[in-house]
């Protein structure tokens, strides 16, 4: 029973000790940082992982050491490696100089010790061969002969490229300044010749200086190359510009196919607008005939279909673009379809009525019509707008969702080849409705303009508090609706003349009394030389 009391007492003061020395030492660091074990001007290894208590530094130290001994030897200076359990040892001569441990490696990026040891001495092998050659006289010589040779080389390229830059710039400004001069639509230039002369001095310009910076870079990269201090900057130089050059080399093969796919997609759509375009300008000129497709709806058509087309043509194309699947590419993409959905809805409207004029016919170019307070012959029934020219010449831009929203009448639509001519006149009570008639209707056949047949024809409109309405209609003997205007303004004259001669007064405007004598045109100022004779004798005219 003692014994063991002996005992535990004896376990437990061990425990206590071994808990205090363990307080009492400082823990090693997990995570040490990373040294670099570096041969003149070339990274031979990186170590990242403690080894037996030692930390990165102290054993990039230990093998810096063994390093400068092994060189001390004198021996052939071969580097090898040589796997053990704990990892892969990297020699040289057969000396140890350094081990790599799993801990050195990266596994994730499927490196292995036997694979990074390789490497590491094919660094030291360079490094060393770099030393040597830094201490032989005739290769510094050579590479001092080379140096100069490439200095040479790229001045001569140099010079050769400004000349160049000069001839073509002059040869380009000569050529083109006569080619663009004769580039003439009805004998008058089109192009400026100065600004598209300016722009290809300016890419040549920028050609030039492209190729001589590259050529300077591969000069500086050739002779770092040839320098064994400085041969790892030039070998990083040239890696960097081959793995540039693979890498647009790279980028245009994989885009060739999808540019063919792009390329194809874009003639077979060309060929369906092209084939539409053929059969819709037949139905426009009448060779073919359709239901529901004439000559005014087959140009609106054609539009629609070659829209159609092409959208669908670029829905095609478009994952065959190069760096359509790129974030950049889509975001733009978004953005532009995020503008065109708020600001064009208005277009978007504009557009939705200009189709429904056209297609139900309301208009046609052409035609005489009055929309809201606006009368005149139609220009253009536009997508997003119609315009009308009025009898003064004015032309009148409608958008076609305010036209929608007013009433059209059309004056062309009754007479094939004609228009409707109308006008209206208010005469009193006291008058024969039938001498009104008359009177209207031979003011219509003396208007020259107004055809005979049919018939010009008068209605009786309204019978308001003080007049009649009376409403001459008549057809227009000319093919075109363009003269509208002056031909109600001669028929204006010819009945204000005829109601003269017959003495009929016209009431308008409005009056609230009978006037004490007729309100008519005296017989003497009714003809143009009396009127004339009436300006220069005002006198006369108020006797």
């Amino acid at each position: 029973m003692l014994k063991r009391t002996l005992f535990g007492l004896l376990l437990l003061a061990f425990c206590q000790f071994s808990h205090a020395l363990q307080a009492a030492t400082p823990p090693l660091p997990r995570d040490a940082p990373s040294a670099h074990l570096a041969v003149g001007n070339r990274t031979v290894m990186v170590f990242r992982a403690m080894l037996s208590g030692y930390t990165p530094q102290d054993r990039v130290d230990a093998a810096g050491k063994r390093l400068e001994r092994a060189l001390a030897n004198g021996g052939p200076q071969q580097a090898s490696v040589r796997s053990i359990s704990e990892g892969t040892q990297v020699l040289l001569d057969g000396s140890l100089l350094f081990l790599i441990t799993p801990g050195d490696i990266n596994a994730l990026a499927g490196d292995s010790t036997d694979l990074l040891a390789q490497e590491s001495a094919a660094q030291l092998s360079k490094a060393l061969q770099e030393r040597s050659e830094q201490r032989s006289l005739r290769y510094v010589a050579l590479a001092v002969a080379y140096c100069i040779l490439a200095t040479c080389a790229l001045a001569m390229a140099l010079w050769m490229l400004a000349a160049l830059r000069r001839y073509a710039g002059q040869r380009l400004e000569a050529v083109l300044g006569q080619r663009l001069a004769r580039v003439r639509v009805r004998n008058v230039s089109v192009l400026d010749a100065g600004h598209l002369v300016h722009f290809t001095r300016l890419a040549v310009n920028v050609s030039a200086w492209f190729l001589g910076l590259l050529a300077a870079y591969i000069w500086l990269a050739f002779v770092l190359a040839r320098i064994p201090f400085a041969r790892n900057w030039g070998e990083r130089l040239q890696d960097f510009l081959f793995d540039t050059a693979a890498g647009i080399a790279g980028s245009v093969a994989q885009a060739i196919p999808g540019l063919l796919i792009v390329a194809v997609i874009a003639v077979l759509a060309r060929l369906a607008t092209a084939t539409l375009a053929s059969v819709f300008a037949r139905v426009e000129s009448g060779e073919l005939q359709f239901g529901w497709l004439d000559h005014d709806t087959a140009t609106p058509t054609r539009r629609l279909a070659s829209v159609c087309i092409w959208l669908f043509a670029l829905a095609m194309a478009y994952p065959y673009l190069p760096g359509s699947q790129t974030a950049a590419f889509q975001g733009v993409t978004v953005l532009a379809g995020l503008m065109l959905s708020i600001g064009a809805s208005s277009i978007v409207g504009q557009g939705a009525a200009g189709l429904i004029l056209m297609y139900t016919r309301a208009l046609r170019k052409g035609d005489y019509v009055s929309i809201g307070d606006v009368q005149g012959t139609v220009v253009e029934p536009g997508v997003f707008d119609t315009r009308v020219r009025n009898g003064m010449g004015i032309v009148v831009a409608m958008p076609n969702a305010w036209v929608i929203g007013n009433t059209i009448k059309n004056y062309s639509r009754a007479v094939p080849g004609a228009c409707v001519i109308d006008t209206m006149v208010t005469i009193g009570y006291d008058t024969p409705w039938r001498l009104v008639h008359a009177l209207l209707e031979e003011a219509a056949g003396a208007t020259e303009g107004i055809a005979a047949e049919p018939r010009p024809f008068v209605m009786q409109c309204a019978l308001s508090d003080f007049y009649i309405e009376y409403k001459l209609v008549a057809i227009s003997a000319q093919g075109s609706p363009h003269g509208r205007s002056a031909l109600i303004s001669l028929l204006h004259q010819n009945v204000v003349d005829v109601f003269n001669r017959e003495g009929v007064q016209i009431m308008s405007p409005h009056f609230v009394q009978e006037p004490p004598r007729p309100q008519m045109v005296a017989p003497e100022l009714r003809f143009p030389e009396h009127a004339a004779s009436a300006r220069h004798e005002p006198e006369a005219v108020g006797k």
